[in-house]
């Protein structure tokens, strides 16, 4: 029995690992087949991006290719190409006909012509003489038309044509001929006219450094200073300028310098002044009009008799406590007035007030006009630190308020 039992178990062993190694095959099975079908994703994707940047490069060839300059260029030089090619045949069959030693005279004269028209473009990029650039024109006609003339005799004398069809041929061997040389100068008439228009751009520019280089001497010359210093093409004419000006003038901003600057924040200045006249006039009359009630507040009618004053004795000093220290506040000696026994008329006081008539006023300093202004706009918004409420707030002048706004804001924006 024990053996029976051993032989069960061992076979269940083997069963079992067998299992486990099957499982572990589809595994590793299913494992390879992932890893294909991602790096299959993978491949497709770079297929795709490698398609889409071929397509784009394409487009972008093809945008390149088909602006107005080369269309324009190319297009010349085809249909050049195409009157040539269609010229020249005719010529050499009229040439060979007469005897096959006149085989090179049609390369040759066809050959004339455009050799000189490109003398004619190299002439015009070069900037010779008018008078060279209609010599090689005039060379480039005449040849021209000597084979223009050549291939409308051959045309008119074809064999096998009516009258009407050999001069259509011969006017159309003829208008070929010439339709080329006319194509090449005018493609040449266009590319010295935008030559010619670059060229002025270039003037200009060259106008505007003399320019500038005469008005800002000192300037250039340290620019000069700076670019000859730099290692070449690292520091651009530009941005030597720039440098230049900060340096010479301090301000960073090109054509900007110190009385500029002054001239700029005095008219800024006046602008906002002009701007409120009606609330600084009201402000100053406000003003006038409190100092002048303040001068005249204790002020009394009295008639045009004879006035005694007489001084009473002094009282006694009163303390006053002003929150840290206390100090004796004298009491202001009013004087005793007394009028005559008859009077005519009441009329006011005329004349400079006594100082013993005018009501004591604190003078407040800066500082302490400043901290009064924190205090009282500790809850305010910036759009509410205005000279008028500052003024009306501390009971100040007008210049007081706009000096007081002017900090607050500027602490604020710091």
């Amino acid at each position: 029995m024990s053996a029976v039992a051993e032989y069960r178990e061992q076979r269940r062993l083997d069963a079992a690992a067998a299992e486990q190694r099957r499982a572990e095959r589809e595994r590793a099975a299913d494992e390879r087949a992932a890893r294909l079908r991602e790096q299959a994703r993978t491949d497709q994707a770079r297929d795709r991006e490698a398609r889409l940047v071929r397509r784009r490069e394409r487009a972008t060839r093809w945008a390149a290719a088909l602006t107005a300059e080369q269309v324009y260029r190319r297009g010349t030089f085809a249909l050049v190409v195409a009157s040539g090619l269609a010229s020249l045949p005719a010529q050499v069959l009229h040439f060979v006909g007469i005897s096959p030693m006149l085989m090179p005279l049609p390369l040759a004269l066809e050959g004339t012509a455009w050799v000189v028209a490109a003398g004619v473009a190299y002439a015009d990029s070069r900037h010779l003489s008018v008078r060279v650039r209609w010599l090689l024109r005039g060379l480039v006609v005449a040849a021209a038309g000597f084979a223009a003339s050549i291939n409308y005799a051959y045309g008119t004398h074809l064999p096998g044509l009516s009258t009407s069809d050999a001069q259509t041929a011969g006017w159309g061997l003829a208008a070929v001929t010439l339709f080329g040389p006319l194509l090449f100068e005018i493609r040449q008439w266009v590319c010295t006219l935008a030559a010619a228009a670059a060229d002025d751009d270039q003037r200009e520019r060259g106008r505007h450094a003399r320019t500038r280089r005469r008005h800002h001497r000192k300037v250039a010359r340290i620019a000069d200073r700076l670019l000859s210093a730099a290692s070449f093409g690292s520091l651009t004419t530009e941005q030597a300028w720039a440098r230049a000006w900060q340096i010479h003038t301090g301000a960073t901003d090109p054509g900007m310098t110190p009385d500029l600057y002054r001239k700029a924040t005095r008219s800024a200045a006046e602008l906002e002044q002009a701007r409120r006249p009606a609330e600084d006039t009201a402000n100053a009359e406000e003003s006038t009009e409190n100092s002048r009630e303040r001068s005249m507040a204790d002020l009394r009618e009295s008639t045009p008799a004879t006035v005694t004053v007489s001084r009473p004795s002094r009282p006694d000093p009163v303390p006053v406590d002003l929150g840290k220290q206390t100090t004796l506040l004298k009491p202001i000696e009013a004087p005793a007035r007394s009028s005559a026994a008859e009077s005519t008329r009441s009329r006011r006081v005329t004349g400079r007030v006594p100082a013993v008539a005018k009501t004591p006023r604190t003078r407040r300093t800066p500082e302490q006009l400043l901290a009064q202004a924190r205090k009282a706009t500790t809850g305010w918004e910036d759009a509410q630190i205005t000279a008028e409420g500052l003024r009306r707030a501390l009971r100040t002048s007008p210049a007081n308020a706009r000096m007081l706004r002017d900090a607050l804001l500027a602490e604020r924006a710091a």
